[in-house]
């Protein structure tokens, strides 16, 4: 189930793309660059912008994370991090630092994967913005879990895992 987790694609996410393409278009009307995940790169590589991996416990746990201001409608401006040390000494105000993790846990005869998002403001005035943000968000942010899910045992019961 681990290697499911980890090997899973942004295609095999169903309702990803399109809520991406949702989440695009007021940057589509102001002519911004968009952010358009790759359908056949992990998910754990492209759920979003800036993405860097935070580590795992081989067979057992993986998390990821990003740093952005993702509740503005145009240019969520991923901050430039690129290693899991970057993300953890972060601190410039007025982003928010996202994690995401799977726990694979063996349960009779199979596995249980429990997913988990955190996420914290760098200023207060960014906890806000983002507090605000999720409000908007929370109903599509959990289909795409869903969705996530979804996509990790479809893979696991084809692949035999």
């Amino acid at each position: 189930m681990f290697t499911a987790v980890k090997q899973v694609t942004v295609g095999e996410v169903r309702l990803l793309m399109p809520l991406e393409a949702l989440r695009a278009l007021p940057g589509l009307l102001a002519r911004r660059p968009l952010f358009r995940p790759n359908p056949s790169a992990q998910v754990l590589d492209q759920f979003t912008t800036g993405v860097v991996p935070l580590g795992d416990r081989a067979g057992a746990e993986i998390a990821a994370g990003a740093i952005g201001r993702f509740w503005r409608l145009v240019g969520t401006e991923a901050a430039a991090v690129r290693t899991r040390e970057d993300f953890l000494s972060f601190d410039q105000p007025g982003y928010a630092k996202a994690a995401i993790s799977f726990l694979v846990r063996p349960e009779r005869g199979g596995s249980r994967v429990i997913t988990e998002t955190r996420v914290v403001g760098t200023s207060p005035e960014a906890t806000r913005a983002l507090l605000r943000y999720w409000r908007a968000i929370r109903p599509g942010s959990g289909a795409i879990r869903r969705s996530w899910l979804a996509a990790i045992r479809r893979r696991a019961v084809r692949n035999g895992l």
